[in-house]
């Protein structure tokens, strides 16, 4: 149960630094965007065990950046969302760059450091490229999704977070799954079922931080 544990906290600290950064104002919910849209892409190889599931680390990030998507959208517009998007994956592409640059250089006698950053920043070109590519595509469509529950379902955001999120991460589980794990997994199947389940567990823990945001947050 430790790892069940540390899923709790860690969609806790997700979802409360959420609302920590709408309650400072747009800027800083963009920035933290950007932050965890490059933490998803440099923790996705990593496997754990949650429920009796074997799935990767990062799908509480997944859901994370695109609750923080749709909070940006419902405070503040879907065109500042949709420039956000492109940020966070500019920002995703430039991390990759001088990460790439930080492994060029030779390490001194001393320094003991660099088979450890080697290990962590040198990512699989075809996981890198499925994951920026899936990001950009699943994200732009939950931004037009929202904007389209949100005139339809203008009084229900609990639901209308729950409805949209939930399609795109399913969209989101399929797209990586077949660009970066067709052919070196035994059952792609069994990835996106797993994969989605704990985003399914991971939306509906949302729903206590949207119901906050929208009863004591004002935009900024």
């Amino acid at each position: 149960m430790i790892n069940e544990l540390i899923f709790f906290s860690h969609i806790s600290i997700l979802f409360l630094s959420l609302l920590g950064a709408l309650r400072i104002g747009k800027e800083a919910l963009i920035g933290l965007i950007c932050v965890l849209v490059v933490l998803m892409n440099m923790f996705v190889l990593k496997q754990i065990n949650l429920f009796g599931l074997s799935v990767t680390a990062t799908d509480a990030f997944a859901v994370a950046v695109t609750l923080g998507l749709n909070m940006l959208q419902e405070y503040y517009g879907l065109k500042l969302t949709q420039k956000t998007i492109w940020i966070s994956f500019y920002v995703s592409i430039v991390v990759l760059v001088l990460s790439k640059v930080h492994l060029l250089y030779i390490p001194s006698n001393f320094d003991t450091y660099q088979p450890h950053f080697v290990a962590i920043l040198t990512i699989m070109p075809r996981i890198v490229l499925a994951s920026l590519i899936t990001y950009l595509i699943v994200m732009q469509a939950d931004a037009l999704l929202y904007n389209w529950f949100k005139q339809r379902m203008s009084d229900y955001v609990v639901l209308r977070n729950y409805i949209s999120i939930s399609i795109s991460q399913f969209l989101d589980t399929i797209l990586f799954s077949v660009l970066g794990l067709w052919g070196v997994v035994p059952s792609l199947t069994h990835i996106i079922l797993f994969s989605y389940s704990i985003k399914v567990i991971t939306i509906i823990c949302a729903g206590p931080t949207i119901a906050l945001a929208k009863r004591y947050i004002k935009a900024a």
